[in-house]
């Protein structure tokens, strides 16, 4: 039976987002955030040699330096003051997700509400600054092995890691207020904008390709059919969701009694959403991004080593990568976003059982038998994703980087953002109808009868 909200919704015209004042104002505004911050990828760090840089990113533009200024909407290939984009904040928030869920104390001030919450963004916020400073250095290191920096010394090291860390904090408090006062999730917002800007320049380089006859025809078509199936793919998968049935038994409330109902438990294929495949990506890249900054590539046995076997496409580094998105999906999943004993204990907790099994343990063992088996279908699915892509650019050549990563971040804050949108609307069309029958009321109340004398 479908709830009266649910035919609202589905019956919500975009004809109405000029009537929603409120609103535009939150589109207006996030799209005025989102502008400062593609200004700010433009705004290059202090002491960078433009002329060096730019002979690097056309030679590493191919390989991680492509990869890594993607996430961050090319300020890492301009050396722009956004270069390590928000990725320091949202590795923090993991960090500090995992933390909550194994360390006892930490557990208990996720349960304390809003000041728990308040605590434990600002251990966040504590972890963002640390992770940044030392991402900071590290760049500014390799940019000074690399030879792109025009004075090199203590100063320019100082200077680099104010002005990145900078631009990280500011990029932290960009989507905290795109998230209070815009549409939408903001930090996916921003990483998302800074994929969706570098598509343009990836297709002219992929359409140039096939004009040189570096990439034929046929395998133009291919890969543009690819995607499109892909990203519908991805769209059907993390709208999949298996539907637990629970069920209230009647209860006892003063004098009166009230049937019993029941409802679903909806289970996503995907509960860990697109944080395995960064978490994946991070570790396994993290020794190649170190190698290519500091130019140091050939030049240890140990490194070569580790760039022969375990270098974006080789079989190696897909094998590994598919191993640990399918570990990650299920740590996430049992740890941070779907705990079956917490799950158990609120179903118990509101009297709903699922029918067949007794309530608390058994409920959480059958829960855990479900998720189970649910993740088989969902790890793999993340596998695929991620590692399709990789096989394809580097058995065609395609002289771009364009990851399942991205692809799942984009349908995923696509599809987020316009849930919120119709939230919005849907808010809107119902002050609407509460604002015309209180009209109707105070008429019908002065038409039908007359208002008591006053005494």
């Amino acid at each position: 039976m479908v709830s009266a909200a649910e035919t609202m919704a589905a019956n919500t015209s975009w004809s109405a987002l000029g009537k929603a004042t409120d609103l535009r104002n939150r589109i207006l505004f996030t799209l005025a955030l989102l502008i400062v911050y593609r200004l700010g990828t433009f705004i290059p760090v202090p002491g960078i040699d433009g002329v060096a840089l730019r002979e690097f990113v056309d030679q590493a533009g191919q390989g991680i330096a492509g990869m890594v200024s993607m996430f961050t909407g090319g300020a890492l290939g301009r050396m722009g003051i956004f270069a390590l984009g928000i990725m320091p904040y949202i590795s923090a928030s993991i960090i500090v997700q995992l933390l909550a869920a194994m360390v006892p104390s930490l557990e208990q001030l996720k349960k304390e509400g809003e000041q728990g919450r308040k605590k434990l963004n600002q251990y966040t916020r504590f972890g963002t600054v640390a992770l940044a400073t030392v991402q900071a250095y590290g760049l500014a290191v390799s940019l000074e092995a690399g030879d792109l920096a025009t004075e090199p010394g203590l100063y320019f090291r100082l200077a680099c890691m104010i002005t990145l860390v900078g631009g990280t904090m500011f990029l932290m408090w960009l989507g905290e207020q795109i998230t209070a006062r815009g549409v939408g999730n903001g930090i996916s917002l921003i990483i998302f904008v800074g994929i969706i800007a570098e598509v343009p320049s990836a297709l002219a380089q992929f359409f140039a390709s096939g004009r040189s006859g570096a990439l034929s025809p046929a395998v133009i078509v291919g890969v543009i059919l690819m995607v499109v199936i892909a990203l519908t793919f991805v769209v059907f998968m993390e709208r999949a969701l298996r539907k637990i049935h629970i069920q209230y038994p009647r209860r006892q409330v003063g004098m009166k009694i009230y049937d019993g109902g029941s409802s679903n438990l909806p289970v996503k294929v995907n509960p860990a959403g697109v944080i395995p495949a960064i978490f994946a990506s991070s570790l396994l890249l993290l020794p190649i991004t170190i190698s290519t900054f500091s130019g140091e590539t050939t030049s240890g046995p140990v490194m070569s080593t580790i760039l022969a076997y375990f270098g974006p496409g080789q079989p190696l580094y897909l094998l590994f990568f598919a191993l640990m998105i399918v570990f990650f999906t299920y740590f996430y999943t049992f740890n941070v976003s779907f705990k079956p004993d917490d799950v158990a204990d609120n179903l118990k907790k509101q009297n709903g059982f699922v029918p067949g099994v007794r309530p608390g343990k058994k409920t959480a063992e059958y829960l855990e038998y479900v998720v189970n088996r649910i993740l088989v279908l969902g790890s793999g699915y993340l596998a695929l994703v991620c590692v399709l892509p990789e096989i394809v650019r580097t058995e065609l050549g395609i002289p771009f980087f364009f990851g399942g990563t991205s692809v799942l971040i984009i349908v995923s804050v696509t599809m987020d953002t316009i849930q919120q949108v119709q939230s919005h609307l849907l808010a809107h069309q119902y002050e609407g109808l509460l604002e015309k029958s209180q009209l109707r009321g105070k008429r019908g109340t002065t038409k039908g009868r007359k208002a008591p004398a006053r005494r």
